[in-house]
C-alpha cells in the first residue's frame, strides 16, 4: 500500500533512511516535522502497516510547477523490487494533476543507483532529464568530511497520465 505519510511515520522513515548507509541522515526530528507538513508531497510505502520506503518531497516555493525530491529509501527487505520506481510514479501522478510539471532531485556522481531510478523515471513518463551540478563540494562547509558534488537532475516537462 502507498500513501501519504503521518507523524507516526516519522521515526521509521529516519531509520529507512539510516539504514541506507546513503543519504545524508537528517534528525530524527527532521523527519517527523517532513511527515506533518509535508505529507502533501510525499509518500510512504507499507507491507503489513509497517513502513517500507518512502519518498519526501516538496514544491518549490518560487517555481510551484516544480516537485524537489529530498530523499528516496527502501528498506533493504524490498530492495530490487522496483518500489522506489512506483513510489515516484505514485506521488507525481497525483502531483502532475494539481500542476506539477517537473521533478527535480540532486543526486551525487557516484550514486549510480539514484541516476538509473530517475533516468527510468524519465525514460517511464516520457520527458527529457537535464543533469547540471548545483553545489560543488566547496559549496558545503568544511566540517572534516568531504561531501561530494551534488547534480541537479531536472526532469519534464511530465503530462498528466
Amino acid at each position: 500500500m502507498i500513501e501519504n505519510p503521518t507523524k507516526a511515520d516519522g521515526a521509521a522513515l529516519w531509520r529507512i533512511a539510516r539504514d541506507s548507509q546513503k543519504l545524508d541522515l537528517n534528525s530524527p526530528y527532521a523527519y517527523l516535522l517532513w511527515c506533518r507538513d509535508f505529507a502533501d508531497t510525499s509518500v510512504v510505502a507499507r507491507v503489513d502497516g509497517d513502513a517500507v520506503g518512502f519518498v519526501i518531497a516538496y514544491r518549490r516555493p518560487s517555481a510551484p510547477d516544480t516537485a524537489l525530491v529530498w530523499q528516496v529509501a527502501v528498506d533493504a527487505s524490498q530492495r530490487g523490487q522496483g518500489l522506489a520506481g512506483a513510489l515516484l510514479d505514485n506521488l507525481f501522478t497525483r502531483l502532475v494533476a494539481d500542476g506539477v510539471r517537473h521533478l527535480e532531485t540532486t543526486i551525487t556522481p557516484d550514486n549510480k543507483a539514484s541516476i538509473r531510478l530517475f533516468t527510468s523515471f524519465a525514460e517511464r513518463w516520457g520527458a527529457e532529464l537535464e543533469c547540471t551540478e548545483l553545489f560543488g563540494s566547496a559549496d558545503f562547509p568544511d566540517d572534516g568530511t568531504r561531501h561530494e558534488p551534488e547534480d541537479l537532475y531536472r526532469i519534464g516537462p511530465l503530462s498528466p497520465r
